[in-house]
């Protein structure tokens, strides 16, 4: 039987109170599409050390053709995990350079060592916030395509703000693009898939529909834990206008 709580037990719980109105000229704190994870272990620091140096970018303002040393295609992978499709990406377009991004130092370091052995000299690497490098360190036009592949769904609709599709994001995404450039986006959610399409319709900017899955992707990851359960891989295409 379930007990209902006396009227004395509810009135010693505290009141909701609103939140704090911020002064004049403060902006409220940046929402975030993920939550960092993973604890360093010593292996993952001896990678980092040792690995990251001749891929990770310098601080400041990106340049392709400083940290690349050509002007090629130019790919940006957002939350890359552990680099599996970045690196067969890498492999499978060596006339083109990648720069595969995540917030996770567990996923970057085994990327690097993942690199190392496939041979791939046009992967670069940069931990952080994908937003914040897109808004304070990319000159516009600068990439052919962006690829988000199951990217955290989140999944509770008090939480739709984290997502990142948004129509603030692809603000961002199409100055950072060149003209004609696209965004692949591959989710196991269908929810997430409508979202989506959803803000890229009230968007503008973008054309998007439904693609074929990319031959040279690998099927490990969340892509097959989302085909273990029974789930639909949706992938689509974001097309920018000329």
């Amino acid at each position: 039987m379930t007990r209902l709580a006396s009227p004395t037990a509810d009135a010693a719980l505290p009141r909701r109170v609103a939140p704090p109105r911020l002064p004049q000229g403060v902006t409220p704190a940046r929402v975030r599409s993920f939550v960092r994870r993973g604890r360093r272990s010593s292996l993952t620091r001896d990678r980092m050390e040792h690995l990251a140096p001749s891929r990770a970018l310098p601080v400041g303002r990106f340049d392709p053709a400083s940290v690349f040393g050509r002007v090629a295609p130019l790919v940006l992978e957002i939350g890359c995990g552990h680099g599996h499709a970045a690196i067969a990406y890498a492999a499978a377009h060596p006339a083109h350079d990648v720069l595969a991004m995540d917030v996770h130092t567990p996923g970057l370091a085994r990327m690097l060592a993942d690199a190392e052995a496939a041979g791939v000299p046009n992967l670069r690497i940069e931990q952080g916030d994908a937003v914040v490098f897109l808004e304070e360190r990319v000159p516009a036009a600068t990439f052919d395509a962006v690829h988000l592949f199951f990217p955290d769904p989140w999944r509770k609709q008090k939480h739709t703000k984290r997502r990142f599709v948004s129509r603030g994001n692809l603000d961002l995404l199409a100055r950072a693009l060149r003209p004609g450039g696209h965004v692949l986006v591959a989710t196991d959610q269908d929810f997430y898939a409508r979202h989506v399409l959803a803000e890229v319709a009230a968007h503008g900017s973008f054309t998007a529909y439904r693609t074929e899955r990319p031959a040279w992707r690998p099927t490990d990851g969340f892509e097959a834990k989302g085909r273990a359960a029974g789930r639909t891989i949706t992938e689509l295409r974001l097309d920018l206008g000329d």
